[in-house]
């Protein structure tokens, strides 16, 4: 399998793929391992998972660059990624355990009578991962998997293998056993196979199209499926706003890594009072986004790690954009310079039938549009398969409230967007997704509950 740098469209190493043929044998050896490795303490599991956080503070700017190298991450962001690492580690290595403690039922218990309720491991899950923040989305799912006594079949996205490696290499030289954790190389075939084992649980993190693929093969097994899927997440802005902060803040929601990002701002609606105002703000704050080579201190934006198709949706948006009378205040095209660079772009009077405005952009662009009130701006952001994020911009939070209230989404942000915190839990609704990670809750997701009727004789 060829590593692309989107950067250069270059070949920068080759590696080999794991046989389909090779899973079944992988899977035994997980299922023998994940019986001793369940045994271990959880203080055991917690000084493993402890040294892993330490190598990856040790190793940070090799990681960072191999980030970079091969999914075209700016290097500022990559050292971000990995800085950001640490406190969704030091979160699961704080409180499994108290999740992992068996509870004793409140009124139930008797003299003769003791009701609890015990908490064991699922056993070996598969986790088909995500490229655009590899550290973050899969440690979301294998660092829980792991301090609650799974073993885990990994596959990184066929786009962020290099790092898939690197995070096994060091998970293991920190003491998890190799048949504990597996990483698997290859692309969708591999994937598609993985997911048909017979495992305990399936997370998959990608598009939705992919997703509910997963759900309809593993329903009849009745397992544990937990999917992260995509969004086509709206901010409103009001009109009582600081507009030039506004829109600095809407931007960076809407552009930081490229757009590439699940819970990235990929529609803006503004009140109509302050919508010349505010397209001037966001346009002035776009156009001073540093585009270039992401391995450049400074650069803000790099280059689409999908490639090709990447950049032609982006661009078939546009088209259909124009086409329906939309403005282009800036960018719209391809850049013209090696690899896969698309311009910054604001898409101005946008209508809700534009294909910016429906599908996930995952890329530089974003449609902006002009809406009379709150009831419309709910109206318009409510309009959508997807039910990932949302964002309403005011200094009147009981407004905010009332809005995001009525919004069938996962996470709700006022004055703030493109935010993900260790201590809440990540989840979609719709086609975003089922299930949670982060939180508790993602930590729950990894244990399946026993009931204990205890009569003493």
């Amino acid at each position: 399998m060829k590593v692309i740098n989107p950067a250069s469209g270059e070949v920068v190493d080759t590696l080999t793929e794991t046989a389909v043929s090779e899973l079944p044998t992988l899977l035994a050896a997980a299922r023998l391992a994940q019986k001793s490795w369940a045994k271990r303490s959880p203080s055991e599991r917690k000084a493993i998972l402890a040294k892993f956080r330490a190598l990856v503070v040790e190793r940070k700017e090799q990681l960072a660059q191999t980030l970079t190298l091969e999914v075209g991450k700016p290097i500022a962001q990559s050292h971000n990624e990995l800085n950001g690492l640490l406190p969704r580690l030091d979160f699961f290595l704080e409180h499994f355990e108290a999740e992992l403690t068996p509870r004793g039922v409140l009124g139930a218990a008797t003299d003769s009578l003791e009701e609890r309720i015990a908490f064991e491991p699922l056993g070996v899950v598969a986790n088909v991962s995500a490229w655009n923040y590899p550290y973050f989305v899969g440690s979301n799912v294998f660092v829980p998997a792991l301090l609650t006594g799974n073993a885990v079949l990994y596959k990184p996205s066929e786009l962020s293998s290099l790092t898939g490696l690197a995070i096994a290499r060091l998970l293991h030289e920190a003491g998890v056993p190799k048949d504990v954790f597996q990483a698997v190389i290859g692309g969708r075939e591999l994937g598609a196979a993985l997911v048909q084992l017979d495992v305990d649980g399936v997370f998959f993190t990608g598009s939705y199209a992919t997703g509910r693929k997963i759900a309809e093969a593993v329903a009849p097994r009745m397992i544990r499926l937990q999917l992260e899927l995509g969004g086509k997440d709206p901010a409103y802005v009001t009109d009582e706003v600081d507009v030039a902060a506004a829109a600095a803040a809407v931007a960076d929601g809407a552009f930081y890594n490229a757009g590439q990002s699940c819970c990235a701002v990929e529609r803006i609606y503004v009140h109509e009072r302050i919508y010349p105002e505010f397209l001037d703000a966001f346009v002035a704050e776009v156009k001073k986004l540093k585009l270039g080579s992401p391995a450049e201190e400074g650069t803000y934006l790099g280059p689409l790690c999908r490639g090709e198709a990447a950049l032609q949706a982006l661009a078939d948006q546009v088209a259909d954009a124009e086409k329906q009378g939309a403005r282009v205040l800036t960018g719209g095209r391809r850049v013209d310079r090696p690899g896969y660079y698309f311009e910054p772009t604001v898409v101005a009077d946008a209508k809700p039938g534009m294909r910016v405005m429906k599908e996930e952009s995952f890329g530089p662009i974003i449609g902006i549009a002009s809406v009379p009130g709150d009831q419309a701006a709910l109206a318009a952001m409510a309009d959508t398969e997807y039910g990932l994020t949302a964002a309403v911009y005011t200094t009147n939070e009981a407004r905010a409230a009332q809005i995001l209230e009525e919004l069938p989404v996962g996470s709700a942000y006022v004055n703030c967007c493109d935010r993900v915190s260790p201590r809440l839990p990540w989840t979609g609704r719709k086609h975003s997704g089922i299930g949670s990670t982060l939180s508790t809750l993602g930590i729950q997701a990894f244990l399946q509950p026993k009931a204990w009727h205890i009569r003493r004789a």
